[in-house]
């Protein structure tokens, strides 16, 4: 039974460093200029990047938002035994986030590519972490 647990503390480092390579990433988008983010907004088949003060604004402080979410998962999977409470948290609002980014990209009306790509595999990483932070 220990070497179950063992197992699935390793798996759930994993798991969270891989989310926290995924929204760390986000880092990169503070420093982007506006002219890739247009590109890359048009190129994603979303039509025309609205170049206004709020816009730049809001992409990036959400991008720093997720960067700063994804250094904590870093720091918080250097021992998720220790900081159980936390991972719970994690997983939990991970769950909550991922079907309410549905909802908002629902009401949003973004292609269902981006509706399915963004927040189902937010919810499911949520389910996963709260699955193993239960099993170690």
């Amino acid at each position: 039974m220990e070497t179950v647990r063992a197992t699935d503390t390793r798996i759930l480092v994993v798991v969270l460093r891989f989310g926290a390579a995924m929204t760390g990433s986000a880092f990169l988008a503070v420093l982007m200029p506006v002219e890739w983010m247009a590109a890359t907004h048009q190129w994603l088949g979303l039509g025309e990047f609205p170049r206004v003060p709020i816009t730049d604004y809001l992409t990036r402080s959400v991008a720093a938002l997720y960067g700063f979410h994804g250094v904590l998962l870093f720091l918080i999977s250097r021992d998720p035994v220790r900081y159980r409470v936390f991972v719970r948290y994690i997983g939990w609002m991970n769950v909550l986030f991922g079907i309410l980014l549905l909802l908002i990209d629902l009401h949003a009306g973004l292609p269902r590519w981006w509706m399915l790509g963004e927040g189902p595999p937010v919810t499911m990483l949520g389910a996963i972490v709260l699955y193993l932070s239960r099993r170690s």
